[in-house]
């Protein structure tokens, strides 16, 4: 690196974000921006604990705040929430049918052990955590089975890679029902053997959606922001940028949304619906902030998180406010 520009690492998670797309259309080069991806660090851990100065992530909430929990030097400096899909599944045959008839029932969390958070399974607690209390009920009112599950890695994608524990404990009969969403997930449902009993995208009451993708969460590490705010303003312009190219190009941002997640295009409609490539900005909404403290709560209380710690006080507002200066007055155009 030098005095002028340092190099930055960033990661991604196989999600809609923005920075998929400025990676997939070159918007970070296009703002003058030395980029790395994660891998070429040799540290991919960081992806999950943010223990790599300069590095940017976007992607799941779940990992983000375990790594603030634990102490590391991160800020919050946006967030997005993009309507995805997210369903509660049982097998064909089980008789569940909707969401009373989990009462009593098996409910699988793919569980993966180690020392890393176990992302996965927060998701899974969360999502049927969601769907009980969407008539009443608690997670008392279930039996939740562990479900071993190789260690998820940042090359995983695809149906198999995100939910392929969970399906194979549900045809084994060791659960009677299992969390999924996303373009993933969507994949998953093809298969005749699985029925939805409880869609929590369709939901009225959006508390009832926040799991590990709504909010996503944009970070970076602090001792960057410190050291150089206008690299950090000028990282966000991009991706707002590519959030303003993908709006433009609905089309291509699905066919880019579908390569990150390993997934088929219609799975990504089905996912996300049409109007996908519209919220991928990063903001800072006061009812995001507010859903990810729900979040952050429901994770302290489950115990995923080891130590609680200040939203607020993570949350940077100064590089999104920072970035208008440095936007693009042009639009970018495909370059892969």
């Amino acid at each position: 690196m030098t005095a002028e520009q340092p190099a930055v690492w960033y990661t991604r998670c196989p999600v809609p974000t923005a920075s998929g797309v400025a990676i997939d259309i070159g918007q970070l080069a296009a703002a003058g921006l030395v980029a790395a991806p994660l891998h070429q660090s040799g540290i991919t851990e960081a992806h999950f604990d943010h223990r790599l100065p300069a590095l940017f992530r976007e992607g799941g909430n779940v990992p983000a705040l375990w790594a603030r929990s634990r102490g590391e030097r991160t800020r919050l400096i946006g967030l997005t929430w993009v309507p995805e899909m997210q369903v509660v599944v049982a097998r064909a045959d089980s008789g569940i049918t909707g969401p009373e008839d989990l009462i009593g029932r098996r409910l699988v969390l793919p569980t993966h052990g180690g020392d890393r958070v176990d992302f996965f399974r927060a998701m899974a607690l969360r999502g049927f955590d969601a769907a009980l209390r969407s008539i009443g009920r608690r997670l008392d009112d279930v039996r939740l089975v562990d479900a071993p599950a190789p260690l998820p890695q940042t090359t995983d994608v695809g149906a198999e890679g995100f939910y392929g524990a969970t399906v194979r404990a549900l045809r084994a009969g060791l659960g009677d029902a299992g969390y999924l969403k996303g373009a993933p997930g969507a994949d998953v449902l093809a298969d005749p053997d699985l029925r939805i009993v409880v869609d929590l995208a369709a939901l009225p009451d959006a508390r009832l959606q926040i799991n590990n993708g709504t909010p996503r969460t944009l970070t970076v590490s602090e001792e960057l922001l410190d050291r150089r705010p206008d690299v950090v303003a000028r990282y966000v312009a991009a991706l707002r940028d590519a959030a303003g190219w993908a709006a433009r190009h609905p089309e291509q941002t699905a066919r880019i949304v579908a390569a990150e997640t390993g997934s088929t295009l219609g799975a990504v409609r089905r996912a996300y619906g049409h109007g996908l490539a519209a919220w991928l900005e990063p903001e800072l909404r006061p009812e995001w902030i507010e859903h990810l403290e729900e979040q952050k709560r429901f994770l302290l209380d489950h115990g995923v998180l080891p130590h609680d710690f200040s939203i607020h006080d993570w949350i940077d507002p100064g590089p999104l406010a920072a970035s208008d200066v440095h936007r693009s007055p042009h639009r970018t155009e495909v370059s892969s």
